[in-house]
């Protein structure tokens, strides 16, 4: 479908331009969401007189943004989500739980404003990008932890994947360590009673 922009829209163009998308992509979220138009002759006339105000109104929307960026822009938030030792989780952090987490966090955003490059599926911190106009886009810190005081130590620098996984591996040893020592005493024992009953023999 042929449509024309009615803002910047990273990867397809700038205000004013005429391309082609997908059908679904157009009816679904450009058409509803007030960004674009379908490309007939009368919405080009339609466009062409409302430019300047169109150009006005996207000018007040970026410099709003710049406002909430200066603010939002390197802000971290603390997602509490459950996790094995090895520190992937069980399940993965949405663009709805982040946009959650932010608006918690005093900011209004929408989960379709949160911009993952990829599934968070770990513990850790995590850059995410907020986009709050096509051109203004901020970036955020999102700290996955299973608890806030883990959320603290990773804030602070701290692996806690990788010490979850020495406790693991301390408790193994140890597990180990017990165990021959049960196997050494067990034929301690055995070999006592052995000598004994030598002896008692005539």
């Amino acid at each position: 479908m042929q449509i024309i922009l009615l803002e910047r829209i990273g990867r397809l163009g700038q205000m004013g331009d005429v391309v082609t998308v997908k059908d679904g992509f157009a009816r679904n979220f450009l058409l509803p969401q007030g960004k674009a138009l379908r490309a007939t002759e009368a919405n080009r006339k339609r466009f062409e007189r409302d430019r300047a105000q169109l150009e006005a109104r996207d000018l007040e929307l970026k410099s709003e943004a710049q406002v909430v960026q200066s603010k939002l822009g390197g802000k971290s938030f603390v997602v509490i989500r459950q996790a094995g030792d090895t520190g992937q989780l069980y399940g993965s952090v949405s663009t709805r739980d982040i946009a959650t987490a932010v608006t918690e966090g005093g900011f209004s955003i929408d989960r379709r404003q949160v911009m993952l490059d990829r599934p968070i599926k770990a513990l850790g911190l995590h850059e995410v990008r907020i986009s709050l106009h096509a051109e203004v886009e901020p970036r955020i810190t999102v700290n996955v932890a299973r608890s806030p005081e883990e959320a603290t130590r990773q804030a602070r620098g701290e692996d806690v994947s990788s010490k979850a996984m020495s406790e693991a591996e301390e408790e193994a040893e140890a597990a180990k360590v017990a165990a021959a020592a049960l196997f050494e005493e067990a034929p301690a024992k055995v070999t006592g009673e052995e000598d004994a009953e030598v002896e008692d023999a005539p």
